[in-house]
């Protein structure tokens, strides 16, 4: 009896030393990775990374991590010709900074170092403030028919997924008392996130040319380079900016 307590309690504290050395493991292997995507990202900070699954060694062994959570605080990715539906905006090379950009991995593999890290899939959300995609708006007065001249003022959350676009504007010299507010859908097509007016305003009871008024409330903005080879999947209206989805595959993350 004396033995079996003896067996049972050594079995405990080896359970309980493998454990911790598990969780040492992980968290030495959380580290190197993030070190390794931050280099091949170029980041400017060290992302979070969370190696998910117990017990981590035995990953370790195969070679394959199940489940690996990446987050990143705020991210600049490529921009491409964005503005109205006649042009303008954002051009080439520009940034537009993205928040709170967290993805999730699955199927990734390493080499024995983590020099090399490569995932089979990934899914994740980020957000875009309504001031960095105000950018790609047309915010200079232009005009829209003669004696109108209209500029877009101001983005913010208009309710059921749709975005508020404030369009400021000037009828024969005078600037209208307020903003007409304009409610637009937004969806993502061959990577950019499209901007379009339910509804066409009008100006001091002025009616307007579709494609003139359409070149100040419609907009785009093309979102590319984002990390990991990652690409937009959806998106939509939320309080403090555009949440966007992101999905890819086949993903490297560092090599």
């Amino acid at each position: 009896m004396r033995a079996l307590r003896i067996l049972l309690i050594t079995a405990v504290i080896l359970g309980g030393l493998l454990a911790i050395g598990d969780r040492v493991a992980v968290h030495f292997a959380e580290g190197v990775v993030a070190d390794q995507i931050k280099s091949h990202e170029n980041l400017s900070t060290t992302p979070d990374v969370s190696i998910n699954g117990f017990p981590y060694l035995t990953q370790l062994a195969a070679g394959e991590l199940d489940d690996v959570e990446i987050g990143i605080k705020s991210y600049e990715a490529a921009t491409d010709e964005g503005g109205g539906a006649g042009g303008g905006g954002a051009g080439g090379g520009e940034k537009i900074r993205i928040d709170d950009l967290n993805a999730r991995m699955k199927g990734v593999r390493f080499s024995g170092n983590f020099s090399s890290v490569t995932a089979t899939e990934a899914t994740g959300t980020a957000r875009v403030t309504y001031d960095e995609l105000l950018k790609t708006a047309k915010s200079e007065a232009t005009q829209v028919a003669p004696g109108v001249t209209a500029r877009v003022v101001g983005l913010s959350d208009g309710g059921n997924g749709k975005i508020k676009v404030a369009v400021e504007a000037t009828v024969l010299g005078a600037k209208l008392p307020r903003p007409v507010y304009v409610l637009s859908s937004l969806e993502v097509r061959d990577g950019e996130v499209k901007v379009h007016a339910d509804a066409l305003p009008r100006f001091g009871g002025i009616q307007l040319p579709e494609s003139r008024i359409r070149g100040i409330t419609d907009f785009r903005q093309k979102i590319e380079g984002l990390p990991y080879g990652i690409r937009l999947d959806k998106v939509e209206a939320a309080e403090d900016g555009v949440e966007i989805t992101v999905k890819g595959s086949d993903i490297k993350l560092a090599g």
